[in-house]
C-alpha cells in the first residue's frame, strides 16, 4: 500500500477515554535539542546554488506517482480505486500540515526561504498551481477510467437521474426513515450566523428562494460523516449499485425546505490547519497540554476549499467571504469531491478485483506458526533479522514481547510506543507483564500527529495496570522503535533487544515494509539500557557503542561515514554508499553525498517520498542515482550501506530536519554476515535495472523505468516469492 505513514484503512477510534489517569512519570529535564537547521542551510563554495529540489513539490510528485498506480491498467481494478483514495488522504494531510505551516510563515512575515530559494508565498503559488493540475487529473482517472471499468465489473456509482422509478421510490423511503431525522439544515440570516464548518466534512451549499417575497437565502446541510458515503441501490452477486449520500440528500431538499424554491445547490469541503505544536512547559502535565491543543485543532483556520466544478460564481464568492478563504486556496473538482469514499468500494467482497491475499511467513528461526520456539533460546544462538510484511510480525516481534510478558524469568520490559493499533496485542502484553509483577516501562509518544487521542488512551490504560508510563522528553518526539527485555538466567542477567524501522503495530506491519533486528548481543543490550536511562531519567549520555542516536548523533554519524568512504575510495578500495529511506531532505547529508560523488564514490538512493537531492548534475552528482519504488506495500525501512567500511545500519530516522534535530531516533549497526547478506539482497533487488520504479533526473522529473521493450520485474512480488520459496 502506498500512502503516508499514518494513513490506514482502519476506522477512527471512538472509544471514550479512561476517566482518571494513574500517577505519571514526568519527562526528564534533559538538555534541549540542538537548534533545527534552517531550510536554507547555507552555501558550499564548490557546489551550485540550485542543487536542491523543492521539498513540497517533491512531495506532490510523490503523490503523482501514487496517482500513476491508479492509472495503471495492469493493476487489479479495486486496487486502482484504493490508490485514488490514498491520493486523497495523502493530499488532505499535506494541506493540513505542510501548506498550513507555509501559510503561518507567510502571514507572520517569516522570511525563511526553502532550500531552493523560494519564499513561503512563492511556494504556496506553485503548490496551488500543481495541486489544481493533480486534482483534475485525479478526478479524470476516476470518471474516465476507473468508474466505467468498475461499472463493467458490476460495481456502479450512479447518479439520482440514473435510477429507475422503483429504485427512487425505495431510496426515498430510506431517506425519510433513516437520513432525514439526522440532518440539520442551517439557515444564514441576521438571526442565524454562518455556521461553523468542520474540517474535511462534506457539505451542501444551498440557495433557496422565498416564494412569497422572492428573497434568496443561503443554507448549509452537512452530509452525515458517521454513516457510509454510499447508499446501496442494489446488492446482488456480481451487481453492486451505489448512490452517493449527497445525491440522495440533494434529491430531497424540498423535504428540508418546504415552501421554498431550491435555486441551486453544490457540494463543498474545507480543510483546516492542523499544524499545531504543544507548547511544552516543564511545570505542566504534558498530557493536559496536548488535550488542550487537540481541542484547538478543530477550529484551525481554513487552508483549502474544494468546490464542485459547476458551483456558481455567486455561491463561491459567498463561501470565500464567510469562510475567510483566499481565492488562491480554491480547488475546483469535476465529479465526486473527496474520493476517500473509495475505501468503501475496496471493502466490497470482490476478491477477483484485488491483489491475491498474502499471508506472511513465520521466520524459520522462530519455528512454525503453530509450534513456536522460544525466542530467547533462538537469540542465544544468534541474531535474527526480520523483514516485514514478508516475515510475520505476529510470530516474531509480537511473539518476542508476549513471551517476555509470560516468562517468569523476565524481570523487566522497556519499550517505546509511537503508533500502535486498536486492541493492540503489544499493549495487552505490557499490561499482562505489569500485572504479573514485572517492571514495565512504556515510553508513549502522545505527540504522534493525528494519533494523539489513541495514544492518550493507551497511556492511561497502561498507567492503570501499573506500567511506568513516560511521555517523552521536553522539546523532542520519541520516534525510535526499541524494546529491551531483561531476563534472569541462572546467576546471570541477560538482555534481549529489538530495534526496528517500523512501529509496534500488527495491522500496519501487514502493509508497511520494515526491517528489525532481534539480538541478545550484550553490547547492544548495554546501549539500549543507557538509552532508556536517558529517556526516563536524568542521564546526559550521548555516546553509544553500536548505536547512532538523534538529536545528537545520527546526522554527524552518517556524514562521518560518507566522508570515510571518500577517504577509502582515494586509497583505491571499492567504495559506495547505498541508502533506502522515506525522505531525503537534510541539506548537510545531501551536500556530503554531493562531495562523495565529486570524489568518484558511487551512490544509490532508494526513496519512497520526498527527495531534495538533485542527481546527475555535471561535476556535482554524476555518480548519484535516485529511484522510487511504490507498490502493494508501503516501502518504509531505513537502511544504510557503506561499502568500503563494510557497515550496514538500520533504524527509524529519515534524512529530514525533524528526524535529525527534533526527535529521538536510533540507528543500529547490523554486524552478523548472515544478516548483512539479507540487507544486501534487499538493495540488490531494489536496484536491479529491471525493477519497476521511477528514476529521478537532474531536472527534477521522475521517469518511469524500465522503458518500453525492456524486461520488468516487481521488487515486492519477487520478495514475496522468495520468502515463500526459501523460508531462509
Amino acid at each position: 500500500m502506498v500512502q503516508n505513514e499514518r494513513v490506514t484503512t482502519e476506522p477512527p477510534q471512538s472509544e471514550s477515554l479512561v476517566a482518571e489517569p494513574a500517577p505519571v512519570v514526568r519527562p526528564a529535564a534533559l538538555p534541549s535539542a540542538p537548534p533545527a537547521a534552517p531550510e536554507d542551510a547555507g552555501g558550499s563554495p564548490d557546489l551550485p546554488d540550485d542543487r536542491y529540489l523543492n521539498r513540497e513539490l517533491s512531495w506532490l510528485d510523490f503523490n503523482a506517482r501514487v496517482l500513476a498506480l491508479a492509472e495503471d491498467p495492469s493493476m487489479p481494478l479495486l486496487e486502482r480505486a484504493k490508490f485514488l483514495a490514498i491520493f486523497t488522504s495523502n493530499l488532505d494531510e499535506f494541506f493540513m500540515v505542510r501548506v498550513a505551516g507555509l501559510k503561518r510563515r507567510d502571514q507572520t512575515g517569516l522570511s525563511v526561504r526553502s532550500a531552493d530559494g523560494l519564499s513561503p508565498r512563492e511556494q504556496l503559488k506553485v503548490i496551488s498551481d500543481r495541486t489544481q493540475e493533480l486534482a483534475h487529473k485525479h478526478a479524470r482517472v476516476f470518471s474516465d477510467a476507473v468508474r466505467p471499468e468498475l461499472a463493467a465489473q458490476g460495481i456502479s456509482v450512479l447518479g439520482w437521474d440514473e435510477l429507475t422509478d422503483d429504485e427512487r421510490a425505495r431510496l426515498s423511503k430510506h431517506f425519510h426513515e433513516q437520513v432525514y431525522p439526522v440532518l440539520t439544515p442551517l439557515a444564514v440570516d441576521p438571526a442565524h450566523p454562518f455556521p461553523y464548518i468542520s474540517g474535511l466534512s462534506l457539505n451542501l451549499a444551498i440557495a433557496v428562494r422565498d416564494g412569497d417575497t422572492g428573497a434568496e437565502h443561503f443554507a448549509r446541510v452537512k452530509v452525515p460523516d458517521n454513516v457510509d458515503r454510499f447508499v446501496t441501490v442494489r446488492a446482488e452477486r456480481g451487481d453492486n449499485a451505489l448512490l452517493p449520500m449527497e445525491d440522495l440528500i440533494s434529491a430531497h431538499l424540498d423535504a428540508l425546505f418546504p415552501g421554498m424554491a431550491i435555486s441551486e445547490h453544490h457540494v463543498f469541503r474545507i480543510t483546516r490547519n492542523a499544524d499545531f505544536e504543544v507548547e511544552e512547559d516543564r511545570d505542566e502535565d504534558l498530557l493536559q497540554a496536548l488535550e488542550r491543543e487537540l481541542a484547538r485543532r478543530r477550529f484551525g483556520s481554513p487552508v483549502r476549499l474544494e468546490v464542485a466544478e459547476d458551483m456558481s460564481e455567486h455561491m463561491l464568492e459567498l463561501l470565500l467571504r464567510e469562510l475567510d478563504v483566499d481565492p488562491a486556496d480554491v480547488i475546483t473538482v469535476p465529479g465526486l469531491i473527496d474520493l476517500n469514499c473509495l475505501f468503501e468500494l475496496y471493502g466490497l467482497d470482490r476478491p477477483a478485483l484485488k491483489d491475491k491475499p498474502f499471508v506472511p511467513v513465520t521466520h524459520p528461526a522462530f519455528g512454525e506458526r503453530e509450534t513456536p520456539k522460544s525466542v530467547f533460546a533462538t537469540l542465544r544462538e544468534g541474531d535474527v533479522l526480520v523483514h516485514h510484511p514478508y516475515d510475520s510480525f505476529s510470530t516474531s516481534v509480537q511473539r518476542f514481547i508476549e513471551q517476555a510478558a509470560a516468562d517468569p524469568h523476565v524481570l523487566a520490559i522497556k519499550q517505546t510506543l509511537y503508533r500502535t493499533s486498536g486492541d493492540s496485542p503489544i499493549v495487552n502484553a505490557l499490561i499482562d507483564a505489569a500485572e504479573a509483577g514485572k517492571q514495565v516501562v512504556a515510553l508513549v509518544e502522545i505527540k504522534a500527529r493525528f494519533d494523539e487521542q489513541a495514544n492518550i488512551k493507551w497511556a492511561r490504560q497502561l498507567e492503570q495496570a501499573g506500567v511506568h508510563v513516560v511521555y517523552g522528553l521536553v522539546g523532542l518526539k520519541t520516534h525510535c522503535k526499541t524494546c529491551l527485555v531483561v531476563r534472569r538466567e541462572g546467576s546471570h542477567i541477560r538482555r534481549y533487544c529489538h530495534i526496528g524501522t517500523g512501529n509496534y503495530n500488527p495491522k500496519t506491519a501487514r502493509l508497511y515494509e520494515d526491517v528489525g533486528l532481534l539480538t541478545a548481543d550484550p553490547v547492544l543490550g548495554q546501549d539500549l539500557t543507557d538509552l532508556f536511562n536517558r529517556l526516563t531519567g536524568y542521564s546526559r549520555k550521548e555516546e553509544y557503542r553500536n548505536l547512532m542516536v538523534a538529536p545528537h548523533g545520527v546526522r554527524s554519524g552518517i556524514i562521518e561515514r560518507i566522508e570515510q568512504e571518500v577517504e577509502l575510495h582515494k586509497q583505491g578500495k571499492p567504495s559506495g554508499v547505498r541508502l533506502k529511506a522515506n525522505s531525503v531532505v537534510d541539506e548537510e547529508v545531501i551536500d556530503a553525498l554531493y562531495h562523495a560523488s565529486q570524489a568518484g564514490v558511487p551512490i544509490d538512493v532508494v526513496v519512497r517520498g520526498i527527495c531534495a537531492l538533485r542527481p546527475g548534475m555535471p561535476g556535482v552528482s554524476e555518480n548519484i542515482t535516485v529511484r522510487s519504488i511504490l507498490g502493494r506495500f508501503l516501502e518504509h525501512s531505513r537502511i544504510f550501506h557503506f561499502r568500503a567500511m563494510d557497515e550496514f545500519w538500520i533504524g527509524s530516522a529519515d534524512m529530514m530536519h525533524r528526524n535529525l534535530d527534533r526527535r529521538v531516533e536510533v540507528m543500529a549497526q547490523v554486524k552478523d554476515p548472515r544478516l548483512t547478506e539479507q540487507l544486501n539482497d534487499i538493495f540488490e533487488s531494489a536496484l536491479d535495472p529491471a525493477t519497476r520504479c521511477w528514476v529521478l533526473d537532474a531536472e527534477g522529473d521522475w521517469i518511469a523505468s524500465p522503458g518500453p521493450g525492456h524486461p520488468v520485474r516487481d521488487h515486492q512480488r519477487e520478495l514475496m516469492r522468495a520468502h515463500r520459496a526459501n523460508q531462509r
